[in-house]
């Protein structure tokens, strides 16, 4: 058989599909653009790998991200679900917790949004276990049955999401539910709790169970005619999907389990950064990665991202493994706007139809990337390469309208404005994922990424005394190229409850081994050898009486000392101290891991130091170190060399993203071509 050379990744953003390909035969990588297409997402992707001009019968490998399933919740477009729970608990979803999000924590008109599942689309039956999983009453079909018609019938539900008390000890009445309404309704989708994840708290397991009932049919149409849309092209390799945690997993398992893709552009850019982090030898890193709609910033400790097993989607709790991202609405396409005199950035966004104002598509009101045009830091002729004009002159009149005019300021301060509020909201971003959880930020490097990231990291990196900013090549494409790197993952979950001192460790070596299997055969049914599976183990632990737990990774022998001494360290990492209570285990955890292999990081020929040769012009542009329009270098980012060393300001210009570097802030170009820019002392 004929060797396929070309892997191949993208990524859907709010404003732009990115394409990135790699050629393993020379580890030549191109990348390309196409405008986001939110009625027909597949139309993008396509557009996108046309734009790039791959061969797809030569692509060995597609992987894709996409936030689907996160905008079917947002935008309520997901398929009409029913709950199927034991009888007398059928609000269990409907009523949830009682806590308010912290930004609505003094608003007291505050309302939750609407359900996603309505109350005659809830049904009770009969059957029940304890809390040890024993069979308190028998599974009734008939009662099974009845509720299926009603759901089915009377209300017209597409899919079902079946979560039974205590299930996570037992799936026996949840499967057995599944098989009798899969006999008499066999074209209704059907999400069982205990198939998605096996922990316990009734209300997040069906909350995840909902979710996930309630994406799937959106999120199989559109995995259907993205497969379909490659095969008519000529792809016949393999079909991957990135996970919201990192890794990827074949197409036909993410469509029985979406849930675990809602966050899967940005862990792209994640898992990108943690093996950029680990070849440059950073091992403290925060990712900064600004799209056309959000910031997503995340912490990298000790070379690796820091995870959680909890996400949410608006108010619901997903219990999938997902990376502790913050994301904050403030991106590219972000709106200025005034709130009663007030400038505001975002959380509204236009989007990718119609777009900031400059991109002339009928957009009206200002955005982020109308005042980076405005501020002289894109070219209206050069965006995306030259493929995309931008109408400066309808940007200047639309932010000097409807912001500068109102506030009594000039067209650039309007500009610079929101710049500085968009700075604001980003420096709280950060903080809540370093100085609030005790890392100390100038410790860290800054990874940016993303069309707009370069656009504000020196900034937020003088803000915040960071003393070094990385801009890899590409970076509006940066996710779609982690992605490449990606390996095959899956995570398994039990709970077990049980202090550490009373646990029987040869009962948890047998659970272990059990959950492991389960890893092993799904890693097996996406092509990965069972020879070549490796398996993390973990437990997650709190101090007895405590309501938040930590991860511990654990080897393959169990010791409870070790196991102490290790949940005690990371205690104390992470709130500077321990505690003598006894410790109480909750859940073990065992990820498989199918390793792929991840493109090399090119090492270029060093040039003389001086960049003269990828000086395009000067242009005046708004200096943030001087707070005044002042001349800017503009360098082609393609033609500088490693060993260049210039000072801002300046604007390094590389057609799909710009890198603005203020004065006070110097430009080193590294061995693999990436920017590293530092405040002029430290340099």
């Amino acid at each position: 058989m004929t060797r396929r050379p070309i892997r191949l990744a993208v990524d859907i953003g709010g404003t732009f599909v990115d394409a990135m390909e790699l050629d393993t035969r020379t580890n030549r990588v191109r990348f390309r653009k196409a405008a986001t297409t939110p009625a027909r997402p597949a139309d993008g992707v396509l557009a996108a790998i046309t734009a790039l001009g791959t061969d797809l019968g030569e692509v060995e490998l597609f992987i894709h991200g996409t936030t689907l399933g996160l905008n079917a919740v947002l935008e309520r477009r997901g398929g009409r679900t029913g709950i199927i729970t034991n009888e007398g608990f059928r609000d269990v979803f409907l009523i949830g917790r009682g806590n308010v999000p912290s930004d609505h924590m003094y608003d007291f008109q505050y309302q939750r949004p609407e359900s996603l599942v309505q109350r005659r689309f809830t049904a009770g039956v009969r059957g029940r276990l304890d809390y040890r999983g024993r069979v308190v009453e028998p599974l009734d079909p008939d009662s099974v049955r009845a509720a299926a018609r009603t759901l089915v019938v009377d209300q017209q539900v597409t899919s079902i999401a079946i979560c039974f008390l205590h299930s996570f000890l037992d799936p026996t009445h949840e499967r057995a539910a599944a098989r009798l309404i899969h006999e008499e309704f066999p074209d209704v989708s059907l999400s069982l709790s205990t198939d998605i994840v096996r922990e316990y708290r009734e209300y997040e397991r069906t909350s995840t169970t909902v979710l996930e009932a309630y994406i799937r049919p959106i999120f199989e149409r559109y995995v259907d005619e993205l497969e379909t849309g490659l095969a008519e092209r000529g792809f016949t390799g393999r079909f991957l999907i990135m996970r919201s945690g990192g890794g990827s997993m074949t197409s036909a398992v993410a469509k029985t389990a979406p849930t675990h893709t809602v966050l899967s552009g940005p862990a792209g850019g994640i898992v990108g950064a943690a093996y950029v982090a680990s070849e440059l030898g950073r091992d403290n890193v925060l990712t900064f990665d600004i799209g056309g709609t959000s910031l997503d910033a995340c912490v990298i400790e000790r070379g690796n991202p820091v995870a959680a097993y909890e996400a949410q989607l608006e108010h619901f709790p997903l219990l999938i493994p997902t990376y502790d991202i913050r994301t904050i609405g403030a991106g590219g396409g972000s709106i200025a706007w005034l709130d009663h005199g007030l400038l505001k950035v975002g959380p509204q966004s236009a989007g990718a139809d119609p777009g900031p104002v400059c991109y002339g598509r009928g957009g009206t009101k200002p955005t982020v990337t109308d005042a980076a045009v405005v501020l002289g830091y894109m070219d209206p002729d050069r965006f995306l390469a030259g493929t995309m004009g931008l109408r400066d002159a309808e940007a200047r009149a639309a932010i000097a309208e409807q912001l500068a005019e109102p506030l009594g300021l000039s067209v650039a301060d309007a500009a610079a404005g929101v710049f500085d509020v968009l700075l604001a909201r980003t420096v709280g971003a950060v903080r809540q994922i370093t100085v609030e959880r005790g890392h100390d930020p100038r410790q860290f490097a800054l990874l940016a990424f993303g069309g707009a990231g370069p656009l504000l990291a020196p900034l937020l990196a003088r803000e915040m005394g960071i003393g070094e900013v990385i801009v890899p090549f590409a970076p509006s494409g940066f996710s779609a190229w982690g992605m490449l790197s990606a390996d095959i993952v899956n995570d398994f979950s039990r709970t077990v409850m049980v202090t550490l001192d009373d646990a029987d460790l040869a009962e948890l070596e047998q659970l272990f081994k059990a959950v492991e299997v389960e890893a092993v055969a799904s890693l097996v049914t996406q092509g990965v050898p069972a020879g070549e599976a490796v398996l993390e183990r973990q437990f997650e632990l709190r101090y007895l009486g405590q309501e938040h737990s930590l991860m511990v990774t654990v080897g393959r022998e169990l010791d409870r000392d070790a196991i102490r001494a290790a949940f005690d360290e990371t205690h104390r990492t992470r709130y500077g101290h321990t505690m003598g209570n006894p410790l109480q285990l909750l859940n073990l955890r065992v990820r498989g891991i199918g390793h792929t292999d991840r493109p090399e990081l090119e090492t270029r020929a060093r040039g003389d130091g001086d960049p003269s040769q990828a000086l395009l012009t000067h242009r005046d542009a708004y200096d943030f170190g001087r707070h005044a329009v002042v001349p800017f270098a503009v360098y082609d980012r393609a033609a500088l060399e490693p060993g260049d060393t210039f000072d801002g300001p300046a604007l390094i210009d590389e057609g799909t993203s710009t890198t603005v570097v203020p004065s006070g802030q110097r430009v080193t170009v590294d061995d693999h071509g990436y920017l590293l820019v530092t405040l002029e002392e430290a340099a």
